[in-house]
C-alpha cells in the first residue's frame, strides 16, 4: 500500500489482519486508511513525528500538535468493542488512563496523549510487583460507574447461557465438557447481579505503558480498553495470562494462579466468591468463541489451568 499524502505507511500487518478476520469490509477500510489519516492529520493541525505502529485492530500514529506536544492519532473501525474505547477514556478523565484529547465519532478515531510505548508493565522484572501495579489501576478504573449507552455485562451474559447447550454439543471431550459445564454453572449464579461498574475488558500487561517523559503525571496509565458496564471480577482474566511461562516453571501452577488471583481481588478489593465466578464466566466466553469458530478441540492451556484451579476452591 503507497503512503499516505503526509507519508504515513500503514503496515503491511494490519491490512493483513483486517483482510483475514472482516474479508471484503476489512480491506476495504484499511484501503482507505491513508486518505482518513491524512483527513485527520489535517483537520486536527498535526505533524508526523515517527513511524506508524499497530496492534491488531488499530492504526497509531506519533503526532506533534500545532504547539509543538506530543500526541498519538489512533484509527481505528467503530464496532460493538471498540465504539466505547473514546465514552470510557472521557468518563476517566485521564484517572489512571490515556487522555482522550479529541474525537471523530464517524471515522473512529481519536487524538490521545503520547505514552512511552517502549516501556509497558511487562518490562517490570518483579511479576507480582508488576501485578499489584495492574491491580491498583484496576480497581481505580473499575471504581467509576459506567456511563449511559455503554454495552452492560448482563446483557452479555444472559446470551452466553443461551449459547452454551448448542456450543456443548459439538465437544466431544467429555472433560472439556465437563469444564464448560461448570463455568456455565457459576456464571448462572451471578448472571442476576451483573454490575455497573466501568470495566476495561483487555487489561493486561502490554495495555499499561510508562508516562511520556514530557509529561510524567503517573508513572503508569492504562490504554486501549474494549469498555462495558459490569462486575470487576469479569475484568480479571487477562491479567492472569501474562508471563504464563512463569506461572508453568513454579512448583504449583495451581498455588501461581491462586496467588495471582488473591492479590488481584485484594487489591481491587472485590468479594472472592464473586469474581470466581465472573472468571469462570470469561473463560465461558473465550471457550464459546472458539467453538463457534469451528475449533472444537483445543482450549486455552492458561484458561483450563485457571478454571481448574479456581474451581478446586469452590
Amino acid at each position: 500500500m503507497s503512503p499516505s499524502r503526509h507519508g504515513v505507511q500503514v503496515p503491511d500487518a494490519l491490512v493483513a489482519a483486517h483482510a483475514t478476520y472482516a474479508g471484503e469490509r476489512g480491506r476495504a477500510w484499511a484501503g482507505a486508511l491513508p486518505a482518513l489519516v491524512d483527513a485527520r492529520l489535517d483537520a486536527w493541525r498535526l505533524r508526523t513525528d515517527g513511524p506508524a505502529a499497530c496492534g491488531a485492530v488499530a492504526l497509531v500514529v506519533p503526532v506533534l500538535r500545532a504547539d509543538g506536544s506530543p500526541a498519538v492519532l489512533k484509527v481505528q473501525p467503530v464496532d460493538d468493542e471498540t465504539e466505547g474505547e473514546p465514552t470510557a477514556l472521557r468518563a476517566w478523565g485521564g484517572d489512571g488512563a490515556v487522555r482522550l484529547i479529541d474525537h471523530a465519532p464517524a471515522t473512529g478515531s481519536m487524538l490521545l496523549e503520547r505514552l512511552d510505548a517502549r516501556r509497558s508493565l511487562a518490562t517490570v522484572a518483579d511479576d507480582l510487583a508488576a501485578l499489584e501495579t495492574l491491580s491498583g489501576l484496576l480497581a481505580r478504573l473499575t471504581s467509576a460507574p459506567a456511563p449511559e449507552g455503554m454495552r452492560r455485562l448482563g446483557d452479555i451474559a444472559a446470551r452466553m447461557l443461551e449459547r452454551v447447550p448448542p456450543a456443548l454439543a459439538r465437544v466431544a471431550d467429555p472433560e472439556r465438557r465437563r469444564l464448560l459445564d461448570a463455568c456455565a454453572g457459576a456464571l448462572a449464579e451471578v448472571r442476576g447481579e451483573p454490575g455497573d461498574r466501568l470495566l476495561h475488558w483487555d487489561l493486561h500487561y502490554d495495555n499499561v505503558l510508562g508516562a511520556h517523559p514530557s509529561d510524567p503525571r503517573e508513572p503508569w496509565l492504562a490504554i486501549d480498553p474494549k469498555p462495558l458496564a459490569g462486575d470487576p471480577g469479569f475484568d480479571l482474566l487477562p491479567a492472569l495470562h501474562n508471563r504464563w511461562d512463569d506461572v508453568v516453571a513454579t512448583a504449583s501452577v495451581r498455588r501461581a494462579v491462586l496467588r495471582r488471583f488473591d492479590l488481584m481481588t485484594e487489591v481491587v478489593g472485590l468479594d472472592r466468591g464473586r469474581a470466581t465466578a465472573w472468571t469462570l464466566a470469561r473463560v465461558l466466553q473465550t471457550a464459546l468463541w472458539d467453538l463457534e469458530n469451528g475449533d472444537t478441540t483445543a482450549h486455552s492451556v492458561p484458561d483450563v489451568a485457571i478454571a481448574e484451579a479456581l474451581l478446586a476452591e469452590r
